[in-house]
């Protein structure tokens, strides 16, 4: 089976410019291809992780990949899915980013020589003198067929800038600019990004007459249409820091039942024979589909050493062992501690269970709350510094496990 039709498979691919031509170069021929990430934040995070599979099943292909970090496009922002316009950064913030990023890429794609670039668009675009730009490249643009793209469409209510206008024009600028330096005859991107694509591929054809494609992968989406990636905490970082690895695996561990196989199929390299059969569980069993989805995307991300120490931990938690030193915990000092305890919502609270006390009251007083196995009605209830020392196994809702200790 070639690449394309393994992604084909997966059901990570969404829509092609030229789908013949566009199967014929990944399945049959070798090629460059470019993914763009803006960087937004000082962590890729789970909505990138289709993005960066795709790169690597395409490298293990032996296509070669660019990895191209919006330095430029970054002090704009894609308005693609906005209501408002994006917080503009600061030039130093767009560079650390960058920085993260890279660190980031390099372990998931192996850019020795000759096997992979890396790029940053603030090369071409931060000296561009805008009257040669307008003349050489808007002119190319039609501002009517621009607003008609999906990309703009919910702005228009909101109102939108000229500066945020800028941006396709500048995406596409990229992929001519990366046709020429590197010979990059596909750009990939999620299925958001399919009207920045198109407008990219015709300015290649229309300005060198080159023969380029563009491909949008499927977004991971929940059953109900959303977005995955977002817990109660925010996003799902690939930085261990922002991310734990045990917080990692337990969101993939507790996915939805309808969304297991898809993100199998989507961001592991588990064969497609071995998803058919976890396909194939009901009920209680497709819980062995889901530690098999967390413990290999972890590893994916955060290495066979940490997704191991992460299933361990998870199955000490379940099991009601609170030896595991790899459960997220929290020290408390001893300013906590009031008339010799610590009230349960204060506990709460300062593990970061709760964002405030009125959330916490309601945890409890719902039974959303347990302490080493027994629940917690009493909002009243204290931990007194003997049993924390000895450390507590607190237990939110059905799935989350912290440890409170002094």
């Amino acid at each position: 089976m070639g690449v394309y039709d393994e992604l084909k498979a997966r059901g990570m691919i969404a829509q092609t410019t030229h789908e013949e031509e566009v199967k014929d170069l990944l399945n049959n021929k070798k090629c460059t291809f470019y993914i763009g990430f803006d960087p937004t934040a000082d962590s890729l995070h789970v909505g990138h992780f289709v993005t960066v599979m795709t790169m690597s099943h395409l490298q293990r292909a032996g296509h070669t990949p660019i990895a191209l970090f919006g330095g430029g496009t970054g002090k704009i922002g894609d308005p693609s899915g906005k209501t408002d316009m994006r917080k503009m950064m600061t030039e130093e913030t767009i560079d650390y980013n960058v920085s993260c990023f890279v660190k980031q890429m390099s372990r998931f794609i192996d850019f020795g020589e000759g096997k992979a670039i890396m790029a940053n668009n603030k090369d071409w675009l931060d000296n561009l003198n805008y009257i040669d730009f307008l003349r050489e490249i808007g002119v190319h643009f039609s501002v009517n067929k621009m607003l008609a793209a999906e990309c703009y469409k919910q702005r228009l209510e909101r109102g939108l800038s000229f500066f945020e206008l800028n941006y396709m024009i500048m995406q596409s600028y990229d992929f001519l600019m990366l046709n020429r330096k590197y010979g990059c005859t596909l750009q990939l991107g999620g299925n958001d990004q399919w009207s920045n694509i198109i407008s990219g591929v015709e300015l290649c054809r229309r300005i060198d007459q080159k023969d380029v494609y563009g491909l949008t992968l499927s977004l991971l989406l929940t059953p109900d249409g959303r977005k995955m990636g977002k817990t109660e905490k925010g996003a799902v970082w690939l930085d261990p820091d922002k991310t734990s690895p045990y917080d990692f695996y337990q969101y993939w561990r507790n996915v939805d039942d309808a969304s297991v196989i898809n993100s199998m199929n989507m961001l592991t390299f588990v064969p497609l024979e071995e998803i058919a059969e976890y396909a194939k569980l009901e009920g209680s069993d497709i819980n062995k589909a889901k530690e098999r989805l967390a413990y290999e995307v972890t590893k994916q991300v955060h290495g066979e050493e940490e997704a191991k120490k992460a299933e361990a931990a998870a199955k000490s938690a379940f099991f009601g062992s609170q030896d595991s030193d790899d459960i997220p915990s929290t020290a408390l000092g001893a300013d906590a501690i009031t008339d010799g305890g610590i009230n349960i919502l204060d506990l709460l609270v300062k593990a970061g269970l709760a964002p405030s006390k009125s959330e916490a009251r309601r945890l409890v007083t719902q039974g959303g709350i347990s302490a080493d196995g027994e629940k917690i009605t009493d909002v009243n209830f204290s931990f007194d510094e003997d049993s924390l020392k000895n450390g507590v196994m607190i237990k939110k809702g059905k799935k989350v496990y912290h440890k409170v200790s002094m």
